[in-house]
């Protein structure tokens, strides 16, 4: 997990376990029961609007897992394309475990459908934005009526947003969640605690692959400008640097400058990657691209954190 003092502006703490990038714990969840698109019960916790057909996303239940983005158009495409099928096969959509998986003759019908579907997509980009938004759909509709929208847990036995204290975070430091699909509502994943925390303005969430999350992103690092713009990866190809150096780049200790930095300083933007090796490494790469097509270069800076053997022993 990641903590940021913001009582003393140059006070960091930070602590990462390994070992990938995930902002997780290892904490397992129990197996959840089934749940169909008819039988969900509302969130307690957030005004999710009813609909005729039980299985739209609204703009107010999607802000309401964390996003900032509008309403990705490619999910709504993918919860149409559920709902279309449910109706023609007349089988009922379901779920098993807590990851929103499709189970059943429906899942059967459904994964042949989409694996067809993701074939006859030539375009690589194409491809990564079906797969992401159909991963984030099924787990939308899986983990309604099941998951707190704030804390990602069982709302009746495990919610933790009573224990949760809101903390404001220094006006110098943004934090991105470039978050896999894959760890999207996952139960054990801590990322979410960042903008529970510091709020979605400090700390926002963007989804590898979706278009919607991707483009506020890049936008505002593209305001920020690349010297403001920070990834937390092991980049083997240029040498690390750690937050104090990110931090001594463009901070100056004259107090009349910090004190001009509050009302013109533009932030220093961290992207935090939060997925496995595996994916995080597709996901840094896809930076990398973006940074290029932005900059003119490939390279985007990199920090890294050091942690000992006792230290990560203690996380654990």
């Amino acid at each position: 997990m990641l903590s940021v003092s913001a009582t003393r502006p140059l006070t960091f703490k930070i602590s990462l376990p390994p070992p990938a990038f995930s902002l997780r714990t290892h904490m397992e969840s129990p197996p959840r029961t089934h749940f169909t698109s008819a039988s969900h019960s509302p969130q307690t916790n957030a005004d999710i609007k009813d609909t005729s057909d039980g299985l739209a996303i609204t703009l107010q239940e999607w802000q309401g897992w964390g996003a900032v983005s509008p309403l990705p158009a490619k999910v709504v495409e993918i919860v149409n394309d559920l709902k279309l099928l449910e109706k023609t096969t007349e089988v009922q959509m379901s779920f098993s475990g807590h990851r929103g998986k499709l189970e059943g003759d429906f899942g059967m019908q459904e994964n042949k459908k989409h694996r067809a579907t993701y074939q006859a997509l030539g375009d690589s980009e194409k491809k990564l934005q079906f797969f992401s938004a159909r991963q984030i759909a099924c787990r939308l509709l899986g983990s309604r009526g099941y998951l707190c929208q704030k804390c990602w847990l069982p709302l009746e036995e495990d919610c933790m947003c009573s224990k949760v204290k809101p903390s404001s975070l220094w006006h110098g430091i943004r934090f991105w969640l470039y978050m896999h699909p894959k760890d999207f509502l996952r139960q054990n994943n801590t990322g979410k605690l960042l903008w529970q925390v510091f709020g979605v303005e400090s700390a926002t969430l963007c989804l590898y692959g979706i278009a919607e999350d991707e483009e506020i992103m890049w936008n505002a690092c593209k305001t920020a400008g690349k010297d403001r713009v920070w990834c937390l990866y092991p980049n083997k190809n240029v040498a690390t640097k750690s937050v104090q150096d990110a931090l001594c780049q463009e901070i100056s200790s004259d107090p009349e400058c910090n004190t001009t930095m509050k009302n013109e300083y533009k932030p220093l933007n961290f992207i935090l990657i939060d997925g496995t090796w595996s994916n995080s490494a597709a996901m840094f790469n896809r930076l990398k691209e973006k940074t290029k097509s932005v900059w003119g270069v490939e390279d985007l800076p990199c920090i890294s954190l050091s942690a000992g053997v006792s230290t990560m022993h203690k996380l654990r």
